[in-house]
């Protein structure tokens, strides 16, 4: 009976450590815009232009996704679709693939406007997007399918990232289908709600 609640004890210690780890790192050495490459379509992405003043609403996933990104993209595509003007000026929602290899930025472009024509598709060189990843704590890994057409999945988690300009992570909001919770966060953090 010890040993059970030692290795609980150990497990839980040890999940609580990795959720730690993921909610906080964030290696800020990697926002210069020269090891960071992303297109949407056949135009650049800079995700840290300082010029452009808007909150990002980043959200990592892959057009292959069964289930998870199409559900997290409508969400955000609701949200959208409920805040005002003057907000929808201040917020700049980006899709960016964890699937470089299938998903060219053309792919990445056109799907992301399925769910909402403001919602910039973005994809580009493994190195950048492994990059991007580490530093918000996106987990990501691929999973061979065999038997499968799409020979294989990527599994990742589903968050929403808020970012500022320099690319500094303000908030994340975990994978959610009540779109409010979106809603809330993009309102707070532009200062576009009304008292």
């Amino acid at each position: 009976m010890k040993t059970k609640i030692l290795i609980l004890s150990v497990a839980l210690v040890a999940g609580l450590g990795a959720r730690y780890a993921v909610d906080h790192f964030q290696d800020a050495d990697v926002t210069t815009t020269n090891t960071i490459t992303l297109q949407t379509g056949s135009e650049p992405l800079n995700l840290f232009d300082t010029a452009d003043q808007r909150v990002r609403v980043v959200y990592f996933g892959y057009t292959h996704c069964p289930d998870v990104c199409p559900t997290s993209l409508a969400m955000l595509a609701a949200s959208l679709q409920s805040l005002p003007e003057e907000t929808l000026r201040a917020v700049r929602p980006i899709f960016i693939t964890l699937d470089p290899e299938r998903d060219t930025p053309d792919a990445a472009k056109e799907y992301a406007g399925y769910f909402h024509p403001m919602i910039e598709g973005s994809s580009g060189p493994e190195a950048s997007i492994g990059t991007l990843a580490k530093k918000y704590g996106v987990l990501y890994q691929i999973t061979e399918l065999e038997n499968s057409a799409m020979e294989y999945a990527v599994d990742h988690s589903s968050y929403f990232y808020f970012l500022s300009p320099d690319g500094s992570l303000l908030e994340k909001v975990p994978h959610t289908l009540n779109p409010n919770m979106i809603s809330d966060a993009i309102l707070r953090l532009t200062d576009t709600a009304t008292p």
